[in-house]
């Protein structure tokens, strides 16, 4: 693949590939993830690399163009799919679908959980499966990551009150006193 094809996102994940290539090949060695073990600048710049990979990159994670929007403080997400409801939803997907009030996708639609103003609890059904996969990879590694607000055409409607069964994002945890609870 020639430089030039690559997007910035692509570029990006393709050098978080390569470093987790590199920090995989040290984990078997004695000295990574231990400074006070490695011996040279070297290692330490592999387990520094280790440290600083914080993020599989997807679409709306701030990290690339869009940037400048501001990020959407979500409590937690759920992705509904003709193959895969969440635990706890009931009815098939079609019929989920016209209780939210959007058209049937064979690729499906993700529930954004989030406040609006006076913390008002509200489900934004966006169209941006992709990022709230994303996001779930991210909150099982433990990583505290928001997404930035989706372009007005990924939203198809916002709803009053939390629909699905959420998966609780961290930022979710702890502004619903959740922290270190099992759920």
């Amino acid at each position: 693949m020639i430089e030039s094809e690559l997007s910035e996102l692509d570029y990006l994940r393709e050098i978080e590939r390569l470093a987790k290539a590199v920090t995989s090949a040290a984990a078997g060695e004695d000295w990574y993830a231990d400074d006070d073990v490695a011996e040279g600048p070297l290692q330490r710049s592999v387990n520094a690399l280790g440290r600083a990979l914080l993020q599989y990159h997807f679409p709306l994670d701030g990290c690339v163009e869009e940037e400048d929007l501001p990020l959407v403080e979500l409590a937690g997400v759920s992705i509904i799919r003709p193959e895969a409801m969440p635990m706890g939803m009931t009815g098939t997907y079609e019929q989920a679908c016209a209780r939210l009030g959007v058209e049937a996708r064979p690729e499906g639609w993700s529930l954004w959980n989030t406040w609006g103003e006076g913390n008002l609890r509200v489900t934004m059904v966006v169209s941006a499966v992709d990022t709230t996969e994303g996001l779930l990879m991210n909150w099982a590694k433990g990583r505290k990551l928001l997404p930035v607000m989706p372009l007005p055409s990924q939203i198809a409607q916002v709803h009053e009150g939390w629909s699905g069964s959420p998966t609780f994002s961290p930022h979710g945890k702890k502004k619903l006193g959740l922290d270190g609870h099992a759920l």
